[in-house]
């Protein structure tokens, strides 16, 4: 064959080649660009859109990728249009694809999106009850095909949803299924589950956070911080930090919890979730429960929120109460109700206004000695009746003596110059006493000396106390009880 032959069959075959290729793209590349046409029309028109999508599994002879991702985005349209029982139905055709039509891998993480998807979506109860189809639906497929990771996962997620639900029972039951789970068959936790564990230990904390059961959430807490098998998302430490502040705070352990929400926050901000301003909130109302002068900010992770609006009355609030302005700290309550909005915030600001009014209060009547409760009420802008609750708290505390006359409504209190002058006449009356003793019971009394006839009686010192056996000491400690009273001009004592 010479060259020209060769050159000539040569160019015969790649021909045939080459138009085989061109007829097997030709249809790949209709599929696809009726995937992107729907694409560009899913804004504008999405119903019009709906129907495109689902008009790409027929064109396919085998279930292929362009088909699952046609129906993935049909699913999707259909959930936001609230059609959901279609949607439900082309979820069910969906799972047909991941035994064999798209890998394992990109089947999880599109089923993974498409429930993060979904999840968020859940506004109203029908919603809900599509999603919780959706959950049972792949768990029977993944379990059929012993995808056991997005079976897990998917069961984490369905705890979630029935958590926020507050359906406890039931979050007890899938905890302790999926504890199980995650455990090997000496019943201890398996490593090579930690980020699973961790997830769950979370949503059972939150769970024991919600229903105040402290005892088993410190225990949970303690043993989630144990963990080191697992590198967990950022957001789960965030959560387990949050809920162990909050568990610091129902026991009035300020300084742990400022730690576990500064923690909290980090993670948050790491993890870029919105939670984080929530929870700086709560680190800036245990500074003040803490009484602490330090800064919030001064951190670096802190500092760049220093003025985001997001918390601006609550920076406003620590502002005040640093600086003991009462005025202050009553008007930026007044003026954003909002904060009491979270229940948390709610619970333990009354904690920090408590102290805030004592101060106040304290700082109030320092000059005085007796004053109306009305009065101080009146200054400080708040009810009588509050103002009488502060007072007495201060006087059981021991930190203002006095005491309050409901029939009259005033508060008086103890001049501490009267206190020095009862103990006074206390130590002199003790120095009497001290004196009779000496001379009427352990001596013979006073008695006239022999030499002299003039009806002195004893000896007389040189300050006119007459002195007995033994009489020089009672003499002196009387002389001191004198002096302590102001009886006796100190000018006049040699």
């Amino acid at each position: 064959m010479s060259d020209d032959d060769f050159m000539q069959a040569s160019d015969e075959e790649y021909d045939f080649e080459y138009e085989d290729e061109e007829e097997e793209d030709s249809g790949d590349v209709d599929i696809e660009n009726k995937y992107y046409n729907a694409k560009q029309t899913k804004t504008s028109d999405p119903e019009e859109a709906v129907d495109e999508f689902l008009g790409i599994p027929p064109l396919e002879q085998e279930k292929g990728e362009w088909g699952f991702k046609g129906l993935k985005q049909a699913i999707k349209l259909e959930f936001k249009l609230r059609r959901y029982q279609k949607a439900t139905e082309h979820y069910q055709e969906l799972l047909t694809y991941v035994k064999s039509a798209v890998t394992r891998n990109y089947s999880e993480k599109s089923i993974d999106n498409m429930l993060n998807y979904i999840e968020k979506g859940s506004d109203n109860p029908a919603a809900v009850e599509c999603i919780e189809q959706f959950y049972s639906l792949t768990l029977q497929c993944f379990q059929s095909t012993n995808n056991e990771r997005l079976w897990l996962k998917t069961n984490i997620k369905l705890a979630r949803l029935l958590l926020d639900r507050k359906d406890y029972h039931a979050v007890a039951r899938k905890l302790r299924e999926l504890h199980n789970a995650c455990r090997r068959e000496d019943g201890s936790d398996d490593p090579s589950k930690g980020t699973y564990s961790l997830e769950i230990y979370a949503l059972e904390i939150q769970m024991y956070s919600e229903t105040r059961n402290n005892n088993q959430l410190k225990m949970l807490y303690q043993r989630a911080l144990k963990v080191r098998s697992a590198v967990p998302h950022p957001k789960i430490q965030g959560v387990i930090r949050e809920c162990g502040g909050k568990m610091h705070m129902s026991e009035e352990n300020w300084k742990e919890a400022q730690i576990d929400f500064f923690e909290a926050f980090r993670n948050y901000d790491e993890a870029g979730d919105l939670r984080r301003i929530q929870v700086l909130k709560y680190l800036l109302l245990t500074t003040m429960l803490m009484k602490s002068d330090i800064n919030p900010f001064d951190s670096q992770e802190t500092k760049p929120y220093k003025n985001d609006p997001r918390i601006a009355a609550m920076t406003d609030l620590v502002d005040a109460y640093q600086r003991d302005d009462i005025y202050k700290y009553e008007d930026v309550l007044q003026k954003n109700k909002d904060l009491l909005t979270d229940p948390f915030i709610a619970e333990n600001i009354d904690e920090v206004t408590r102290n805030m009014r004592t101060k106040a209060v304290l700082k109030l009547i320092a000059p005085y000695t007796r004053m109306h409760l009305g009065w101080i009420a009146k200054h400080l802008r708040i009810s009588e009746p509050e103002v009488q609750d502060i007072v007495s708290y201060l006087i059981v505390d021991g930190r203002v003596k006095g005491h309050i006359n409901e029939h009259t409504g005033t508060f008086e209190i103890e001049s501490r110059g009267d206190v020095d002058r009862a103990e006074a006449i206390q130590r002199l009356s003790d120095s009497v006493e001290e004196l009779f003793t000496a001379v009427f019971k352990d001596a013979e009394g006073f008695r006239i000396a022999a030499s002299d006839m003039s009806g002195s009686f004893g000896d007389q010192g040189g300050d006119g106390v007459f002195q007995g056996p033994g009489g020089g000491r009672s003499s002196r400690r009387l002389r001191a009880g004198l002096k302590s009273t102001g009886f006796l001009n100190m000018q006049n004592v040699s």
